[in-house]
């Protein structure tokens, strides 16, 4: 479709054969064309264990914006959680079927997402936490939105896996938004009346200790956490600066989502998520 406006795109003369008007404008197959072949130089374990950690990343972390729906402060915000919780389930989809591609095991992506239980997960813990108020998930968005835009820039210009570089690059454009969505509101709040500060404030205090996950070193394939740190701490010390805001300090938590170690709110989450899937195997609707 070459115009951006719905009505006239569906005016258009497609020919018979064009049956994409039904997904609106700008549908894009992000993997069209792209070689599903294995590089001789990846070890399928290893992309498909990179492909499932972000996966879950992405699908937890939808299903805590989706919390919002009716939620959010207002219409306009509810909205557009809802797109963002949108768009990283879309990854999620990408990646648990690479994943279900190279692991040797032919699941899908519903066999990753509503038949494995909490300890199987490999998501960072700060996905998984409560939504607290607007101020906490809004922060919550603004790290995790930095750091996986990172990730994603550097996977989509060198990773040696043709699928996973073509997920990323469609990836990077959608973070670039979440990351400026988060970021509007956090230098509205920071800045904003008394009480809005001090609920930034509080927020930072909950985050905190759930960040130095997202940089645990981590040799091997794809991109080492590591690598990221220095440019996700500029980032968002830009922000908080523009905020009127101060990372406070804080330890790391004991353990790593990664390895299966997650908080007691995961399992409650995904038994929410997985509960018609597994109440009717197998249903189609």
């Amino acid at each position: 479709m070459s115009d951006d406006h719905v009505y006239l795109s569906l005016a258009e003369d497609h020919g018979e054969s064009d049956a994409r008007w039904a997904f609106g404008t700008g549908f894009e197959d992000p993997l069209h064309g792209v070689d599903t072949t294995v590089p001789d130089t990846v070890e399928p374990a290893e992309l498909a264990a990179y492909c499932l950690a972000l996966g879950d990343d992405a699908l937890v972390g939808a299903q805590r914006l989706a919390q919002w729906c009716t939620r959010a402060p207002e219409l306009e915000e509810e909205v557009a959680l809802a797109n963002i919780g949108l768009d990283l389930l879309g990854q999620a989809r990408l990646l648990y079927a690479r994943a279900g591609q190279v692991d040797g095991t032919g699941r899908d992506e519903d066999a990753y997402a509503y038949f494995r239980d909490a300890a199987d997960f490999r998501n960072v813990r700060l996905a998984e936490l409560p939504n607290g108020d607007f101020a906490f998930s809004v922060t919550r968005l603004l790290v995790l939105s930095c750091w996986r835009l990172a990730v994603f820039q550097r996977l989509a210009a060198t990773t040696q896996d043709p699928v996973l570089r073509a997920i990323a690059a469609k990836g990077v454009n959608e973070l670039a938004y979440h990351r400026q969505f988060a970021a509007d509101w956090v230098v509205r709040l920071g800045d904003g009346t008394e009480e809005s500060h001090r609920r930034m404030r509080a927020a930072l205090a909950a985050v905190a200790p759930y960040t130095a996950e997202l940089f645990v070193p981590r040799p091997g394939f794809g991109v080492d956490p590591a690598d990221v740190r220095e440019e996700t701490a500029a980032v968002l010390g830009q922000v908080l600066d523009a905020a009127g805001l101060e990372s406070p300090e804080a330890e790391a938590l004991p353990g790593q989502g990664r390895e299966g170690d997650h908080t007691e709110h995961l399992a409650p989450l995904l038994e929410e998520l997985q509960s018609v899937a597994r109440a009717h195997p197998e249903a189609t609707w």
